[in-house]
């Protein structure tokens, strides 16, 4: 499927050194939008710009931790340098570290916290008013939040991860009422069992094999799966808001 209408655009994605926001920003940037690539390893970031600039798209490198607002704030005013206003913004920095509750990581629930739900917010802030100043000149304007089946269907060991989607999730619904009467769109993603670096965070051998075991016998959706969804949902003509896209393997539903 092609996406002719997001030719011109400008994007910011996070996460996109790796997984659903690396594949994100090479499907976006082949279809003629400007990619601005934040994520926190500046050479993931430069293979990735690499790639874009020799296919002949634009990218742009911007080392970001989503977790500091000094570096967020920092790269909000490179893009708007660079790149000049978005109008479409993917947060799809994440990171999943499932351990029982008793076990006490509250390391793992600060980092899950940060990342999953404040760094979200930090990227929302830093880039709210472009979309709306977008929308106002008559532009399609989009926020896409990348959330998880994990918001609202409970598995053991999950809670705290679960939990931050599920605030992630309502976010977006909140947002909606806010952003959609100024004719920003706002969609919220949830995938089920999809093949990202997300599964190498964990540090639980157990629970390791078990996702193991769950791919295995339920198969998995690819991060360039949920890209072409992104692609899609955002090329659509600006009065359509395809609000909550829930998105599994076939076998997990």
């Amino acid at each position: 499927m092609t996406y002719a209408t997001l030719a011109g655009r400008t994007a910011v994605i996070t996460g996109a050194a790796s997984g659903m926001g690396n594949a994100t920003a090479q499907l976006l940037a082949a279809h003629g939008v400007r990619v601005a690539l934040l994520a926190r390893r500046e050479d993931r970031l430069t293979e990735l710009a690499g790639k874009i600039t020799a296919d002949g798209g634009q990218a742009l490198v911007v080392v970001t931790d989503v977790t500091d607002q000094a570096s967020v704030d920092a790269a909000a005013e490179r893009v708007r340098t660079e790149f000049g206003p978005v109008d479409l913004v993917v947060n799809a920095a994440g990171v999943m570290l499932p351990n029982p509750v008793d076990a006490g990581r509250a390391d793992e629930w600060q980092r899950m916290l940060d990342t999953n739900v404040t760094g979200v917010l930090r990227i929302i802030r830093a880039f709210t008013a472009d979309l709306v100043a977008a929308a106002a000149g008559g532009r399609t304007a989009d926020l896409v939040n990348i959330s998880s089946i994990g918001a609202h269907v409970t598995f053991p060991n999950y809670a705290v991860y679960g939990a931050t989607k599920a605030a992630l999730t309502y976010l977006s619904a909140s947002l909606r009422t806010e952003l959609g009467p100024r004719d920003v769109r706002v969609t919220n993603i949830e995938p089920g069992l999809t093949d990202s670096e997300l599964a190498g965070h964990v540090d639980n051998a157990e629970l390791s094999g078990q996702l193991d075991g769950m791919f295995d016998a339920l198969g998995g959706l690819s991060s360039d799966e949920i890209a072409d969804l992104i692609a899609y949902t955002t090329s659509r003509a600006r009065h359509i808001n395809l609000r909550q896209v829930v998105v599994l393997p076939t076998r997990q539903a």
